[in-house]
């Protein structure tokens, strides 16, 4: 039986979670039938759209299944950094990005090896880890060095000065708040051959009203049963962030899908989440203001009212 939306947030108003909810129902129940990259098939429907109030703390994260919202702040964290290797990550136990790396050494060397000893190999051999766990340029490399070419004098061009994004992104809001290019763009199209998987949350726009600022993610490509959990509270996290960094309140958050999806092998994981009604009212709490966006660490976020239901696991496809 699936469940009636009918629980209400600490506020007293329909919990926003039931729109996650209702959207993953309308794509099981409705969506076009399709075959896709991974070989998996998915249910999928296109234009999509959530809407969270991050006023007083409040977060998008998911209640009627535990999500690791440590784990997604680590990523957010390297993502600021610009590394584009997996060992920083596999230091964290952070295995998000493993499996791309993994899938390719396994098919190049036909070693069938363990995604936990590949982790630890990474950990362990810098040498082992320069070869095999790069990514590419991906997200974080686009956010803070953007790629740029200037003349080198003999009719060709070399590599300029990168360009960060966010660096620019908090100048702006800073001292033109009301512009309409606060934009952080991940699909660099010349370079999405070399990414192990381009940018799914691609781009990200800020807007001040009000004295608060609030943040529209347009996602490509999106996962709802395993993906969408971790990037509502990623680029909300990233908003609130941004926010502290340029003395605005949060606003709205708005996620925005173009293919949203579900694999048709995590039908038991819709089943029982869909049966689940959302419980309490997750906040967050940025407990320093360090000098800049690419100075926070793990220790700075606590989240309280968190109580999620069981932990849901399906494959993730690759």
């Amino acid at each position: 039986m699936v469940a009636k939306a009918t629980s209400l947030d600490s506020h007293g108003e329909r919990h926003s979670e039931w729109q996650y909810l209702d959207l993953m129902r309308e794509i099981w129940e409705t969506g076009s039938e399709r075959v896709d990259r991974t070989g998996v098939g998915t249910r999928s429907v296109f234009g999509t759209m959530l809407r969270f109030d991050l006023a007083d703390g409040r977060m998008p994260l998911l209640t009627t299944k535990r999500v690791y919202w440590k784990t997604a702040t680590r990523e957010m964290l390297w993502f600021l950094t610009g590394d584009t290797n997996i060992r920083e990550l596999c230091r964290q136990n952070v295995q998000i990005w493993t499996d791309w790396p993994l899938d390719t050494y396994r098919r190049e060397t036909g070693e069938d090896i363990s995604r936990e000893d590949f982790a630890a190999r990474i950990v362990e051999d810098s040498a082992f880890a320069a070869r095999w766990g790069e990514l590419g340029p991906v997200y974080g490399k686009q956010w803070v060095d953007w790629p740029t070419y200037e003349a080198d004098g003999n009719g060709g061009f070399r590599k300029g000065e990168g360009i960060n994004q966010v660096a620019e992104v908090i100048e702006s809001l800073r001292h033109n708040p009301g512009s309409r290019r606060h934009i952080i763009e991940g699909w660099n199209v010349a370079e999405l051959n070399q990414m192990a998987l381009p940018p799914c949350h691609k781009t990200y726009q800020f807007h001040v009203a009000d004295g608060r600022l609030n943040c529209a993610l347009y996602q490509r490509s999106c996962d709802v049963a395993l993906g969408l959990p971790f990037n509502l509270w990623s680029g909300a996290l990233l908003q609130r962030m941004i926010a502290q960094q340029t003395d605005l309140e949060p606003g709205e958050f708005v996620w925005m899908g173009g293919d949203t999806h579900l694999y048709l092998n995590h039908d038991e994981l819709i089943s029982e989440q869909l049966q689940r009604q959302p419980e309490g009212s997750p906040r967050l709490e940025i407990t320093r203001r360090p000098e800049s966006i690419f100075d926070y660490r793990i220790e700075d976020f606590v989240v309280t009212d968190y109580t999620p239901q069981g932990a849901l696991k399906a494959p993730i496809a690759v």
